[in-house]
């Protein structure tokens, strides 16, 4: 989908209604794929492959690593070296988690001004916390962060709703009170079955044959800083 796409606006609730925005973290907060495909591509030398381009990963960041695997392998989870190889990666990436990680150019003006407003912002994503949390300390993200749900804070990961509202307490916001932006189908639904104001951040990693104006959500952004209307 073309990112200079707009979905028609239609607000579910007042705009000075939001009291916390929350975000994804891969492909809406931060340009994590950079440091993803490194660690791709790595694997797949190590176990005597060819890496992939840039633009071929890119795509694929947001969905995680056995997604990763499976793109650079071409195997499924049910093939002996998966898991081997997931590891690997993971382990890769993890010693080289904020070598070209940034945030999304505007996030970091957007987060000034949600502060400044007097509200406050949030991270729900389906990584790790042993992944999550030193990446946004070295990103000195972690202590401004109201609150910080990682795909094993809890039993249930998106688009479960339980992520979503265990972020609306520890921020002290209801569902009604809170907008989260992602780049994934499961992010706009996890929100909408929280009963939050959602967002699509066409700016993330987004696939040519993904179709976000379908996901349900309240609205698109091809920049973090059009979020500033919706709060």
């Amino acid at each position: 989908m073309s990112a200079s796409t707009t979905l028609p606006v239609t607000r579910r609730f007042e705009v000075n209604q939001i009291k916390t925005v929350l975000f994804d973290l891969d492909g809406t907060l931060l340009d994590t794929a950079p440091d993803l495909a490194f660690a791709l591509n790595e694997t797949l030398k190590a176990a005597g492959h060819a890496p992939l381009p840039y633009e071929t990963i890119r795509p694929v960041v947001s969905h995680g690593g056995a997604a990763l695997i499976e793109l650079g392998f071409e195997i499924d989870a049910s093939h002996p070296d998966f898991e081997n190889h997931r590891q690997y990666l993971l382990d890769t990436y993890r010693d080289n988690i904020a070598l070209h990680t940034r945030p999304f150019e505007g996030i970091e003006t957007l987060l000034e001004t949600i502060e400044r407003r007097g509200c406050n912002w949030g991270v729900v994503t389906n990584k790790p916390a042993w992944l999550t949390d030193p990446l946004l300390k070295q990103l000195d993200l972690y202590e401004r962060a109201a609150t910080v749900i990682s795909g094993d804070t809890l039993d249930q990961r998106k688009p479960h709703p339980a992520p979503m509202l265990h972020a609306c307490s520890e921020a002290g916001s209801g569902a009604e009170a809170c907008l989260y932006i992602g780049d994934a189908e499961r992010d706009i639904e996890a929100g909408r079955n929280a009963g939050m104001q959602t967002l699509v951040a066409l700016f993330g990693y987004i696939g040519n044959e993904e179709t976000p104006e379908r996901w349900g959500a309240d609205g698109m952004i091809n920049d973090p800083l059009e979020a500033v209307a919706w709060f």
